[in-house]
């Protein structure tokens, strides 16, 4: 006998007890079984929908939907119904699913219609909305399914131009266990877990600021092979008093919600590392500051108080950085779907490629092309967005 399957929708004034009355007259029904549920509520207006399974039992389910119809009136509440084969519901459960993160200052109707759209060009149901920020709505995130896979490459092309014209970060990942089962966050430190580059500043208090900036910018871009360019910039530094590092850490300004997110990893169990193309005098103290599990960067020469222009040990670029997380993930006994990579430059995107979520955050456009997704905002913790925590939540874990 072919199942007969009944979408049943209420909807209207939500109040306690709604779903413990339509429960009891499913479950008095013979033969009856619930094959889905959810329900929403927005404010003070809620749907509930209920897949109703009627092929066990040898009646009619009419009498069943004349009861449910009667106590939703009763209720004050609309219902609806409508019958659909196992044919088509195999087919809505059997598609790929993925969850799309908008994120910006503010998500206005224009950049969900503009996003929205794209999404219905590439043959994509959105499943479900929510508002993950409590108040402006800042952050909200579609799970969407599609009868094939998705062409990521391509969408996301389209919605970075969306994405710039309406001022907004737009994210996609594949709906799956490891998105949620994220155990180790390795971030870059230069330009995103602080908000400057650390070589720089050394190389004004050295007075070879402009050369030293210059060699730098051309690094980021990948116009320079990262060890030769940081051979470079650190013979300029000849001279400098190991004073002047201390001067310059302690000067050093954190990225808005930077202590916020490695706080909330910290309190949700996440192990959490910095790799650094720069150098290991600042990691270290930023791995004590922050309570950071590992710190990894190059090693500064320092003989008798002074930089001598030189590094010691091996030279922390993009693919030693790479090499880096996966000893970290190996030792912490985590595969690399369950690692976030976060990083701005060239020398990152080896280990962004790595991780199963890298996130350029305030990148380069060629980082910002080549990385997963990218966020470009003001604070470090809007990345916990793309791991599905709403804002209550954050606040409730920071409290």
């Amino acid at each position: 006998m072919e199942n007969r399957l009944i979408l049943i929708t209420i909807t209207g004034q939500d109040r306690p007890g709604v779903i413990a009355k339509v429960a009891q007259l499913i479950a008095d029904t013979d033969g009856a079984r619930i094959r889905d549920i959810e329900q929403t509520t927005t404010h003070t207006q809620m749907v509930l929908t209920l897949l109703l399974d009627l092929s066990a039992g040898g009646s009619s389910e009419k009498p069943l939907i004349k009861d449910l119809l009667f106590q939703s009136k009763e209720m004050g509440l609309d219902l609806d119904f409508a019958v659909i084969s196992e044919d088509e519901y195999r087919r809505k459960t059997a598609g790929n699913t993925y969850v799309v993160t908008i994120l910006g200052s503010r998500v206005d109707a224009r950049s969900l219609a503009e996003v929205t759209g794209l999404l219905a060009e590439a043959s994509a149901n959105v499943v479900r909305i929510s508002k993950l920020t409590q108040r402006e709505l800042r952050c909200v995130e579609l799970l969407i399914s599609t009868d094939g896979q998705l062409d990521i490459p391509a969408l996301k092309r389209k919605l970075l131009q969306v994405g710039g014209s309406q001022r907004v970060d737009v994210a996609v990942q594949k709906e799956r266990l490891y998105r949620r089962a994220k155990r180790l966050v390795v971030m870059d430190m230069d330009s995103t877990l602080i908000q400057v580059e650390v070589i720089d500043e050394l190389a004004r208090l050295a007075g070879v600021g402009e050369d030293v900036a210059r060699i730098t910018e051309q690094a980021m871009n990948g116009e320079l092979d990262f060890g030769q360019s940081l051979a470079a910039r650190v013979a300029l530094l000849k001279g400098l008093k190991e004073e002047a590092l201390d001067e310059v850490y302690r000067s050093i300004p954190f990225t808005p919600g930077a202590r916020n997110l490695v706080h909330i990893l910290k309190r949700l169990g996440f192990r959490t590392a910095v790799i650094s193309g720069g150098f290991k005098f600042f990691t270290d103290r930023l791995q004590q500051e922050l309570g950071l599990d590992y710190a990894f960067a190059n090693q500064l020469e320092i003989v008798n108080g002074e930089v001598t222009g030189r590094t010691m040990g091996r030279i922390v670029d993009g693919e030693c950085k790479a090499q880096l997380l996966e000893e970290i993930a190996e030792r912490e006994g985590v595969t690399l779907d369950q690692v976030i990579a976060i990083g701005d430059g060239a020398n990152d995107l080896p280990m962004l490629g790595k991780a199963g979520l890298g996130i350029a955050f305030n990148a380069k456009a060629r980082v910002r092309e080549q990385a997963d997704t990218h966020i470009n905002q003001q604070s470090l913790d809007s990345i916990l967005y793309l791991l599905g925590l709403s804002e209550r939540e954050m606040d409730e874990i920071s409290a």
